[in-house]
């Protein structure tokens, strides 16, 4: 069996990359730690009650933020009473009231938060791969980077900083309300995306990528002004063995469900059924560390809903992939095409059963 190049025999884990951290709030400045890392994109999400999804980035900054569950442009919060600051093992968040306005997104007393944290290529640097300069902080050997850009309107590309085409990509408008268009290879083409904000399945239209997929330095977008015309951030991931894994699977409509093989033990997942409209679904190793991962720890990139107290059975963390437990549209019809992407805990030569 190869060794993977993160593993714990090259002095690594999977979890100096990518690592999700839970904490509880507590409405004074807060030191999040135990990420392990300075990230330099972190998402979190309130568990125990409704509040938007917040991303926060070292590119755009860490008092600017977006929300993954809606359409708005890029939230700027210039006296750092929110997100204050990425720091060398995690972050710090601050009070929830800021000009008089609540918040509970990131540190409400008494609330519940789960983080999720990349290690990309710290301070961000220009990239003249594409016709489009780009500002990009990228970490070649996890296979993700953050970039920056400013659209000129005309069909593009954009030089993402990474050493192999990147598989997956999100990207939103900075400025203005417009959905998250995300690039996925096992779409039907590049001519089609899903949007992160929504439930739909994927649609077609060649000027959201320009029809065309990403190469090894750059990848295109067209005239949309979903992709193009404004300032946008981008996150582009490809696979890297033992550690990350963007793939697809066909739904079994059984109980007894698909086996999804990774060649690692999942840490996190997101999961997107693309063939209809449906919810996004994302699940970790830290709010569930028994199998099997239940309805209760699901939470969605589109919906600023709490996590449930439903007991139905979603998904198995196997050493070497995950194994669907639920039929259903969202996670198991028969045929349906199944998009996700998920981030190891251990490699499959390494890990341990739950």
């Amino acid at each position: 069996m190869p060794e993977p190049a993160i593993s714990p025999a090259n002095g690594q884990e999977p979890a100096d990359y990518f690592n999700t951290v839970a904490y509880s709030g507590n409405n004074t400045q807060l030191s999040v730690t135990g990420v392990g890392f300075e990230p330099n994109w972190t998402w979190i999400k309130k568990r125990n009650g409704a509040a938007s999804h917040a991303l926060q980035d070292s590119v755009r900054g860490s008092f600017r933020y977006l929300v993954s569950n809606s359409t708005a442009a890029e939230n700027t919060n210039s006296g750092n009473d929110w997100f204050r600051s990425f720091d060398s093992d995690g972050f710090t968040v601050s009070k929830t009231t800021t000009g008089g306005t609540a918040t509970t997104e990131w540190n409400n007393s008494g609330d519940t938060y789960v983080s999720w944290n990349w290690l990309a290529g710290g301070t961000a640097v220009s990239n003249t791969d594409g016709s489009i300069t780009s500002s990009v902080s990228a970490n070649t050997k996890a296979g993700f980077s953050v970039v920056s850009y400013t659209g000129d309107g005309t069909a593009s590309t954009i030089g993402h900083g990474l050493d192999s085409a990147p598989e997956m990509y999100i990207i939103k408008d900075r400025e203005s309300t417009d959905n998250w268009v995300v690039y996925h290879k096992d779409l039907t083409s590049a001519s089609y995306y899903l949007t992160l904000d929504t439930t739909n399945a994927q649609a077609s239209n060649n000027v959201v990528f320009n029809g065309t997929d990403p190469t090894s330095s750059v990848f295109s977008v067209g005239t949309s002004r979903s992709t193009n015309g404004n300032d946008f951030i981008a996150y582009c991931f490809h696979s890297v063995p033992g550690y990350s894994l963007v793939s697809s699977y066909s739904g079994n409509s059984s109980s007894d469900g698909v086996f999804v093989h990774c060649g690692f033990k999942p840490a996190f997942v997101i999961i997107k059924v693309a063939s209809v409209a449906n919810r996004w679904v994302m699940f970790d190793n830290k709010r569930s560390d028994e199998n099997p991962v239940e309805e209760a720890q699901e939470l969605n990139p589109n919906d600023s809903t709490a996590e449930s107290s439903s007991g139905t059975d979603c998904l198995d963390f196997l050493s070497n992939g995950f194994k669907l437990r639920r039929t259903g549209d969202v996670f198991n019809t028969s045929g349906y095409n199944y998009i996700f992407i998920a981030f190891a805990e251990q490699p499959f030569k390494y890990a341990q059963a739950r």
